[in-house]
């Protein structure tokens, strides 16, 4: 008899890690019964990942609401759970990394007595206010997981070094590079609306000029440190007026006020609207360097061999910053301004050539399915 599967996710980023695992499940269903459950908690952006793969939630609870703080999330998450999981009564709820949708869901199938599997288990800063609140969410989702797929070996110590028992972990490499490579092979031979959409554009602005690609909207950069980005971005902007600089904004207002007020005057700067997954894989193809505080760029880019400058000073991912792959320039303006004009110039950072990427090969969404199907009813 199949396992029924419950994959629970609500934001973008976790919908691209699990949207291969997803489909992974829909190949193997004399294996699994599969059950997508989607939490909301980004409404548009969300939505933009389940056209490109053609995922259709079985259940969607659609929780999302203007300026919703943490406090409400988590207990609309943990209310509306309850319902699904005693309706639909799973073997197994699988969340990725660590959002609040993840750490919650996670609860309340433990409340239900239902195994939980953690995509993405064992990243830690050990700093638990940065990232805030993601790098607690992911402890607090250990705590509760039956299964923690481990993305590197450096996961699945930090998870030892938690007492998890070793018989619970599996290195599985990350789904993202699974999903990365799915539209990777697909933009020249099956590009879409979206991802035409976003050639022609740039032809239009950017023609053969170098191009840096920038994304930004870590909450514990509010503020000062958002000026300070915004700044420097501004600063590189004017003295190299040669190269574009392409800014897909994030929604949050707390970005959107100073990035606008900061740099919408810029010539070269390109404020562009959050881009869906397709034509995003585009821009990162397209850049000569990465500026970005996202996890999961630092993972993706080393497998399209672009030089990765991270504007946070910790990182759960430390994993390419000692292959050399990923350098950590944190949110000071002198710093940014300084590793930005190396990397351009040549005189700075670049990746370490011939390293294979950290994160994974591309078959991490069938570990995880097998590593389910190994794993016997009722084991603690």
């Amino acid at each position: 008899m199949p396992q029924k599967v419950m994959v629970v996710f609500g934001t973008r980023p976790e919908a691209i890690k699990l949207a291969p695992v997803v489909l992974a499940l829909q190949e193997r269903d004399q294996e699994f019964e599969l059950c997508v459950c989607v939490t909301a908690q980004h409404r548009q952006m969300l939505d933009q990942v389940l056209e490109l793969f053609r995922i259709t939630p079985h259940v969607d609870l659609n929780l999302m609401r203007p300026n919703q703080d943490l406090f409400g999330l988590t207990a609309n998450v943990i209310n509306a759970m309850k319902p699904v999981l005693r309706e639909h009564r799973p073997d197994w709820v699988l969340v990725q990394g660590d959002t609040t949708t993840v750490w919650t869901a996670a609860l309340a199938a433990f409340y239900e007595g239902i195994k939980v599997g953690h995509v993405e288990a064992g990243l830690r800063t050990f700093d638990k206010r940065q990232p805030f609140p993601e790098e607690i969410n992911r402890r607090l989702c250990t705590q509760l997981a039956d299964l923690h797929f481990a993305p590197t070996d450096r996961a699945r110590q930090n998870l030892l070094n938690e007492q998890v028992n070793n018989e619970h972990i599996v290195i599985t490499g990350n789904t993202v590079i699974d999903a990365l490579l799915w539209v990777v092979n697909r933009l020249d031979s099956q590009p879409g609306p979206q991802v035409a959409e976003i050639q022609e554009w740039g032809t239009a602005q950017l023609g053969d000029r170098r191009m840096v690609l920038i994304t930004g909207h870590r909450r514990e950069s509010f503020g000062e440190g958002f000026e300070n980005i915004c700044r420097a971005i501004l600063e590189l902007a004017q003295r190299f007026d040669d190269v574009e600089w392409v800014y897909p904004v994030h929604l949050n207002p707390n970005v959107q006020e100073p990035v606008k007020r900061i740099l919408g005057t810029a010539r070269n700067v390109h404020l562009i609207d959050p881009q869906p997954y397709a034509p995003f894989a585009w821009l990162m193809k397209r850049s000569a360097v990465i500026l970005t505080d996202s996890g999961g760029i630092q993972e993706e880019a080393p497998s399209l061999g672009k030089p990765v400058l991270v504007m946070r000073n910790t990182t759960e991912r430390p994993e390419g910053v000692d292959a050399g792959l990923v350098k950590l320039v944190g949110n000071d303006r002198a710093c940014i301004v300084r590793e930005v004009t190396g990397a351009l110039d040549g005189s700075g950072f670049a990746p370490a050539p011939g390293v294979a990427n950290p994160y994974g090969d591309g078959g991490a969404s069938e570990r995880i399915l097998d590593a389910i199907a190994r794993f016997q009813t009722g084991q603690n």
